[in-house]
């Protein structure tokens, strides 16, 4: 359906490969992209009543950061109500190990969990001294996930 693949392409739209994310970073400040980490593997694995987060195994877009200096900022959605954490500052190496990539992730996990905990605080102006996302998830589970089957787990 070419009709529809120009329509894509003139939103914006693109396809998540390596080569074509590196094509929209190197054009420098101000381009961004927006990845759903889990994609395909995610949405496969979603039923109704969970939430499993398909992130451990996705160092990919990581090192893609790091490789091209871009920030980073961690999305959390609850249902259709999109919560967005503040940016992680990266720098750029064009060939980072394994460790930094790593160490970028960690702090990509961080970020989410502290954001998610100052939505509750907000919402609940409840002072926590440390919380993790699977606190912020048994806060919010009963009125964003009524109809979930089990807990959040972050899988792959």
């Amino acid at each position: 359906m070419p009709f529809h693949r120009d329509i894509l392409l003139a939103l914006g739209v693109c396809s998540v490969s390596k080569k074509s994310c590196s094509n929209i970073l190197n054009a420098g400040p101000g381009s961004a992209i927006t990845i759903v980490v889990g994609g395909a593997a995610e949405s496969l694995s979603a039923r109704p009543g969970t939430a499993n987060l398909t992130l451990r195994r996705r160092l990919g877009f990581i090192k893609l950061a790091i490789q091209h200096g871009a920030d980073l900022v961690p999305v959390f959605s609850f249902g259709e109500n999109d919560v967005i954490g503040k940016p992680i500052h990266v720098e750029k190496c064009e060939k980072p190990d394994i460790e930094e990539v790593v160490r970028v992730q960690q702090l990509y996990i961080e970020e989410l969990t502290r954001f998610v905990t100052r939505l509750a605080l907000l919402d609940f102006q409840v002072i926590y001294s440390r919380c993790s996302i699977r606190r912020i998830w048994n806060a919010y589970k009963d009125e964003f996930a009524k109809a979930r089957l089990q807990e959040l787990n972050i899988i792959d």
